[in-house]
C-alpha cells in the first residue's frame, strides 16, 4: 500500500483507543472537517432495493469497529473510517440512512444469515468458502502483512516456534497462520503459536506489550498500526496473498446485492469512491469495477 494521510485531530482519541500506550497523537488530514460530500440518489439503484429495506429507510450493517483505518470508533464511540464513509455514501445513493451495529467479527456473518443485519461491513475477504454462506459485494483489494516490535525482525515464511497475534475469525487466523505453522511442522520445526483475540486492538497490543513476537492482519490495518505506533512497531515483510474485500449479504435477500453493486458503481463513476479512498490514503486498493462474488479461490 502507498503511504496514507493521517487522521484529523478530532479522531485522535479514537486512535488512542486502538493502540493504547503507543500512539502518535499529532495527526492531520487534507479534509479538516472529516466529512464526505453529499451524494444524490441513483434512482436505478434505488429501484432494485427489496421492499422491506425501502420501507424501513435504512440499512442495518454489522461491523467490528476495531480495524483502523477501515472501521473504528471516534471519541463518542461511533463507527468511523474509510469503509464507514463509503457505506454511508452507498446508502445515500439508495436514499437510505445507515444503522451500524457493533459486533465481534466472527459473529457478523451468522447474524446476516440469521436476519439480524442487512449487510456486513468489516473488511471481509471475499473467498469461495464465504460465498457458500453469503453473497459478497466486492469493493476493494488488500493483502496480508505482518508487524513486529521495532528492531525485531520476523520472516513471515519462517516464524516457526514464535507467538503470532491474530484476530479471531479472520483469514489470517483461520487459514494463513495455520498454513505457515503446518509448513513448519512438516519441515520438522516447532509450530507457530497463534494467539487469538476478539479484536484487532488486542492483537496489536499483544505485540506492543511483548506478549507476542509478531502480529498479522490486512495490509491497510497493519500499515496504519505501524504509522500510529510512534516508532514502536515496524513492518515485517511485504504484502502478500491479495484478496477482494466484500460486503456479505444473505443469499435470500432478493436484489439487495444488485442494489448495493449499482450504488457503489455509481459512486465509482461520479468520483466519490476514489475521493474517499484518497482522503484516507488507501487508494492503491481501489478496483476498476464493482462485482458480486468475484473471488475465484
Amino acid at each position: 500500500m502507498k503511504n496514507r494521510y493521517l487522521l484529523p485531530a478530532a479522531l485522535t482519541a479514537a486512535a488512542a483507543l486502538l493502540l493504547t500506550g503507543c500512539v502518535n497523537n499529532e495527526v492531520a488530514t487534507p479534509d479538516a472537517t472529516g466529512s464526505t460530500a453529499a451524494v444524490t440518489v441513483d434512482k436505478a439503484a434505488e429501484a432494485l432495493l427489496p421492499d422491506d429495506i425501502r420501507q424501513a429507510g435504512k440499512l442495518i450493517l454489522g461491523t467490528d469497529a476495531t480495524y483502523a483505518p477501515n472501521e473504528f470508533k471516534d471519541a463518542n464511540g461511533d463507527p468511523i473510517g474509510w469503509e464507514i464513509e463509503l457505506a454511508d455514501a452507498m446508502a445515500g445513493k439508495l436514499g437510505l440512512t445507515t444503522d451500524y451495529q457493533v459486533a465481534k467479527f466472527d459473529n457478523i456473518i451468522p447474524s446476516i444469515t440469521g436476519g439480524k443485519y442487512d449487510v456486513g461491513l468489516s473488511s471481509f475477504f471475499d473467498t469461495k468458502e464465504r460465498q457458500q454462506q453469503v453473497d459478497m459485494v466486492d469493493y476493494f483489494t488488500a493483502g496480508i502483512q505482518w508487524a513486529t516490535l521495532a528492531g525485531k525482525s520476523v520472516d513471515p515464511d519462517d516464524a516457526c516456534g514464535l507467538k503470532v497475534a491474530v484476530q479471531n475469525g479472520t483469514t489470517e487466523a483461520l487459514d494463513d497462520v495455520p498454513a505457515k505453522s503446518q509448513a513448519c511442522t512438516d519441515a520438522g520445526k516447532p509450530a507457530i503459536e497463534a494467539l487469538g483475540y476478539d479484536t484487532q486492538d488486542e492483537a496489536t497490543a499483544a505485540v506492543t506489550l511483548g506478549r507476542a513476537d509478531a502480529m498479522t492482519a490486512d495490509s491497510p490495518v497493519v500499515q496504519y498500526a505501524v504509522q500510529q505506533s510512534d516508532g514502536k512497531l515496524e513492518l515485517s515483510g511485504d504484502v502478500y496473498s491479495t484478496f477482494l474485500y466484500g460486503m456479505p449479504i444473505a443469499k435470500d435477500r432478493g436484489d439487495l446485492g444488485k442494489a448495493l453493486q449499482a450504488a457503489l458503481q455509481s459512486l465509482m463513476d461520479d468520483g466519490t469512491y476514489g475521493s474517499i479512498l484518497s482522503k484516507w490514503g488507501v487508494e492503491s486498493g481501489a478496483i476498476d469495477k464493482i462485482d458480486i462474488n468475484g473471488a475465484t479461490s
